[in-house]
């Protein structure tokens, strides 16, 4: 430890609040700091589920997006659902194209019967007999056999295995086809007759696309605008979470200013003595640290210039709760430098007065040499002056 810092701590040891002549008001106390910090850790998980929330949205939406929206968009969000009623609407928005899209393949059925009752059909009505027609080779040809009857049964089903969309239909009855046009020879007949009715059922399957494109179309808009309707929901019961939150942590200002009312009126009045002491005390600060000393004054003195190059620290002029604020910080402070050798000294471009009992000291860190003079200069001055008998 620095020979300096020695007495500068034992001066810091004195007392500074008393509750013992009053143990009721000291619990008091400690049950008010204890529930504020047991409000704070609450609140420290509000907000971290509103940034998380937040980072989340940005990655989904590029910027491009966040910046098209229109006046009119942003009149459809004056009022906003809840997300439950979201929720409850997305599951009635998803019933009506279940019915809408179950009623396409419907109509769909009867492009499919058109096709079944042709001459040519026959072949494909049924699951090809695979060993009755002795085709050893069929399953290494044909990876997913497929036919007509197989789909119908499909559609009719009602144990909810059945066709969920009307181009899943449209592809099993062109695999139907196919597998028979791929395993016959181009000259057989069930090859002909295969390549025939699929001309036919895409050509049917053309006139019917459309209605299917248009359902599609209007899938997708009212998805897209139920994800929008679902994030303007999201972002607004995150926002009510923000105003909550700010009005919580107006309280829990107030009850830490209420508290520190309460301690500055505990806290006996700083001696001279001690205000001289802090004084020199401030000299003894790495760089970062009396950065930090600065706001700390700079926090109850709303004009004090913190970072000037210069600045003028009137000790008698400071409240007693920075006083206090100051000693603590400070002592604290020194205790880690004398415990890390290698914290002490350090440049800044800071330079301070400090004024107190008629005396001006200035505090300079423009390099490490420079503070130590100033420092011993302080410190003899203060020697000399207390050997002087008191007036």
């Amino acid at each position: 430890m620095d020979q300096m810092e020695a007495p500068i701590l034992a001066a810091f040891d004195g007392g500074t609040v008393d509750f013992a002549a009053n143990g009721a008001e000291a619990e008091s106390f400690k049950l008010r700091v204890d529930e504020i910090f047991v409000n704070v850790d609450k609140l420290e998980e509000r907000v971290n589920d509103i940034e998380q929330f937040y980072t989340t949205t940005s990655k989904k939406m590029p910027n491009a997006c966040k910046s098209s929206s229109t006046a009119k968009d942003k009149d459809q969000t004056k009022h906003v659902p809840s997300i439950k009623k979201q929720q409850q609407d997305a599951a009635c928005r998803e019933a009506a194209a279940a019915k809408r899209m179950q009623e396409l393949m419907r109509q769909f059925g009867t492009i499919l019967r058109q096709i079944a009752q042709h001459k040519w059909a026959w072949p494909f009505l049924q699951p090809v007999d695979v060993a009755g027609l002795g085709l050893d080779d069929y399953y290494k040809v044909i990876d997913k056999p497929m036919d007509l009857g197989t789909i119908k049964n499909q559609m009719e089903a009602k144990d909810g295995t059945g066709y969920k969309h009307v181009r899943e239909i449209f592809a099993d009855v062109r695999l139907v086809f196919k597998n028979a046009m791929k395993y016959n020879d181009d000259r057989s007949d069930v090859h002909v007759m295969a390549k025939t009715l699929m001309a036919k059922f895409e050509e049917k399957w053309l006139q019917f696309l459309p209605k299917v494109t248009e359902e599609e179309k209007r899938l997708e808009e009212e998805e897209a605008e139920a994800q929008l309707n679902m994030q303007l929901a999201e972002e607004a019961a995150r926002a009510k979470m923000a105003r909550d939150l700010s009005n919580d942590l107006y309280e829990i200002d107030m009850h830490l200013e209420e508290l520190r009312e309460m301690v500055v009126q505990k806290c006996r009045k700083m001696s001279t003595e001690e205000k001289r002491k802090l004084g020199v005390a401030l000299t003894r600060l790495s760089p970062e640290d009396l950065s930090k000393a600065l706001e700390i004054v700079a926090q109850s003195n709303p004009g004090f210039q913190a970072t000037a190059d210069e600045v003028d620290l009137d000790i008698d002029a400071q409240t007693e709760s920075t006083l206090w604020r100051l000693k603590f910080f400070v002592r604290d402070a020194i205790e880690v430098q004398s415990k890390s050798p290698a914290s002490m000294g350090g440049n800044t471009n800071n330079a301070i007065n400090h004024n107190s009992g008629n005396k001006t000291n200035n505090i300079s860190n423009a390099t490490n040499k420079r503070k130590r003079e100033i420092s011993d200069a302080i410190v003899k001055t203060a020697k000399k002056k207390s050997k002087k008998p008191s007036p």
